[in-house]
C-alpha cells in the first residue's frame, strides 16, 4: 500500500506524462527502529487454506517466461507491447530482494516478545500526532466507512511507522526480481509453494502496468518494500487496483501524496475486505474455565456465538454487547501465562490486511493505546 515527482500513464498505446506534487512530509516523530509486520513469523496455528487447482512445475526458461508476460500482458490490459518490453529493459534483478526474500524463517515468537516489536512508547506518541495532525481527514472517512481513526492510524504506524519507512526497493525491480527469479531452496517438498509464489507475483508485476495505465504512475520511479508493497498503508498492485478510493474527489486514486485517498482506502479495505461491521466489537479478553481444552480452529471465521464458545469454557471478561454477535477464540502466549481473547468480525478484517492472529491483536491494542485506553499486560 511512494514518492516521485514524474508520472507517467500508457492508454492503447500512448504514453502520456504529468509531473505530481511531491509527497507530503511525514510528521516527525520519536526515532524507532523500523519493523516489517511481513517479515515477522508465521502463526503457531495458521489459517487453513483453500485448495488450488494444479500447477504446472515444469521449468520455463526466463526469456521465455519474460515474452510470454509480455504478450499476455499487453493482450489482457491493452497496452502496447513495445512500452512493456521498454519498461521491463530498465528494470533490474536484484540479489538483496532475493536474499530477503529467502531468510530462513524466524522462530514463531510468542505474544510476549511480538507485542513489543510493534508497541512501543514512540508508536503509541507517534499515533497520537498522527491523528491530531490529521484528525478530520480521519473523523470523515470514519463517519463514511464506520472505520474508527485510530484503526486508521494504527495500520499506517504498524505498516511504514506514520509514512516514514515506506520502503527503499523499487517497486518494479521487486516485483520483477521474484517474478522470474523467485529463490528456489531445492526442496522438492517446496517446490509447488516457490513456484505458486512466483506466478504470484508475476501477476502483481502485471497489474502494476495495469496501474500505471490507470493512474498515470511513472512505476519505473515508485519506491516500496522488498515484496513490492507500496505507499503508508503498504498496498500491492492487485489491492491498490481492487481497493484503492479516491478520497478527495480530485479524479484519482493516489496512495502516495493525498491522505484523504490513503485513509479512505485503508478503511475501504477493511469493509469489502474484511467486512468490518460499524460499531462492532474488535476482541474482549477471556477466560478458559478450568477442565477446557483449548479451542484453536484452523478458519479464522468468526462463526462461533457468546453462548456456543461458553460451551466450550470461554467467558469474555468484559461484556460483548451484540449478543448476536460471532467470534472465534485466539489464544496468545503471554508473558504469564496463556491469554485467551475472543476475536470479532473487525478482528478477523484486521487478518485480512495480514494474515496473522499477533498482527491483528498488536494493530488493535495500538489502536486502543492511541486512542488513550490501559492496554493489558503482554
Amino acid at each position: 500500500m511512494i514518492r516521485r515527482a514524474l508520472v507517467c500513464c500508457l492508454t492503447l498505446g500512448m504514453v502520456a506524462c504529468a509531473t505530481q506534487p511531491k509527497s507530503p512530509a511525514p510528521l516527525p516523530a520519536p526515532a524507532e527502529t523500523p519493523v516489517k509486520p511481513n517479515a515477522g513469523p508465521a502463526e503457531a496455528v495458521p489459517e487453513a487454506q483453500a485448495s488450488l487447482p494444479p500447477v504446472d512445475l515444469t521449468p520455463v526458461p526466463f526469456e521465455t517466461a519474460r515474452a510470454n508476460f509480455v504478450r499476455d500482458t499487453a493482450a489482457k490490459y491493452r497496452i502496447d507491447p513495445a512500452y512493456i518490453e521498454a519498461t521491463l529493459a530498465q528494470a533490474q534483478i536484484r540479489e538483496p530482494i532475493i536474499a530477503a526474500m529467502s531468510r530462513p524463517a524466524e522462530r514463531v515468537k510468542p505474544w510476549n516478545e511480538y507485542r513489543p516489536m510493534f508497541i512501543t512508547q514512540a508508536r503509541i506518541d507517534g499515533g497520537r500526532a498522527f491523528l491530531a495532525q490529521h484528525r478530520d481527514e480521519l473523523m470523515r472517512v470514519q463517519e463514511r466507512t464506520g472505520v474508527p481513526a485510530e484503526v486508521i492510524v494504527a495500520i499506517i504506524g504498524v505498516e511504514t511507522s506514520y509514512g516514514r519507512n515506506a520502503g527503499n526497493h523499487r517497486v518494479l525491480d521487486a516485483l520483477y526480481t521474484l517474478a522470474f527469479k523467485y529463490p528456489r531452496s531445492g526442496d522438492p517438498a517446496k517446490l509447488e509453494r516457490e513456484v505458486r509464489r512466483e506466478l504470484f507475483f508475476r501477476d502483481e508485476l502485471a497489474k502494476l502496468f495495469e496501474l500505471s495505465a490507470l493512474e498515470k504512475l511513472d512505476i519505473t520511479s515508485i519506491k516500496g518494500s522488498y515484496a513490492g508493497a507500496m505507499g503508508m498503508g503498504q498496498f500491492m498492485p492487485s489491492s491498490y487496483l481492487d481497493f484503492a478510493v479516491d478520497g478527495n474527489g480530485d479524479g484519482r486514486r493516489d496512495l502516495f501524496n493525498s491522505y484523504d485517498d490513503v485513509f479512505s482506502s485503508i478503511a475501504n479495505y477493511f469493509v469489502k475486505k474484511g467486512g468490518w461491521i460499524r460499531g462492532g466489537t474488535v476482541a474482549v479478553p477471556a477466560t478458559l474455565q478450568a477442565g477446557f481444552e483449548e479451542f484453536n480452529p484452523t478458519d479464522w471465521t468468526p462463526t462461533y456465538t457468546v453462548t456456543e464458545l461458553a460451551a466450550r469454557g470461554y467467558q469474555p471478561v468484559t461484556p460483548v454487547r451484540a449478543v448476536n454477535a460471532k467470534a472465534t477464540p485466539v489464544t496468545l502466549e503471554g508473558s504469564d501465562g496463556k491469554q485467551y481473547w475472543l476475536g470479532f468480525q473487525n478482528y478477523y478484517a484486521i487478518t485480512r490486511y495480514n494474515i496473522s492472529k499477533m498482527y491483528a491483536m498488536a494493530v488493535f491494542q495500538l489502536s486502543q493505546a492511541i486512542a488513550g485506553k490501559e492496554l493489558p499486560p503482554a
